[in-house]
C-alpha cells in the first residue's frame, strides 16, 4: 500500500512540474543581476527535473520524489522572488 500512495505521489508531482516548468517566464524588467538569477533557479528547477526522472527510470521512487519537489520549490522560490511571472495559483505559492 505504501509503494501505491508513493508512485501516486510521484506521478503527480511529476505532472505538477512538468506542467510549472513549460508556464514559467522570466519577469519583465529584471535587472541584469536578477536575470542572472532567475535563470540560475530557473536551470536549477530543470536540474532536479532531469535528476527526478533519472531516479523514476532507475525505480527510485522516493529519490524521484525528493527531486520533483525540489524542483518545483526552485520555481516557488522565484515566483515567490519575482523573479518569475506566473498567476496560476494552483501550480505555484504566488506572492502577496
Amino acid at each position: 500500500m505504501l509503494e501505491k500512495d508513493l508512485e501516486k505521489k510521484v506521478a503527480k508531482y511529476s505532472s505538477l512540474t512538468q506542467k510549472a516548468l513549460k508556464k514559467i517566464r522570466l519577469s519583465k524588467g529584471l535587472s541584469v543581476q536578477q536575470k542572472c538569477i532567475a535563470e540560475d533557479f530557473l536551470s536549477m528547477a530543470q536540474n532536479y527535473f532531469a535528476d527526478a526522472n533519472y531516479f523514476l527510470e532507475k525505480k527510485d521512487l522516493l529519490t524521484a520524489l525528493a527531486a520533483f519537489s525540489y524542483s518545483h520549490a526552485w520555481l516557488d522560490a522565484g515566483v515567490r522572488a519575482r523573479l518569475f511571472h506566473a498567476k496560476d495559483s494552483r501550480l505555484f505559492t504566488l506572492p502577496e
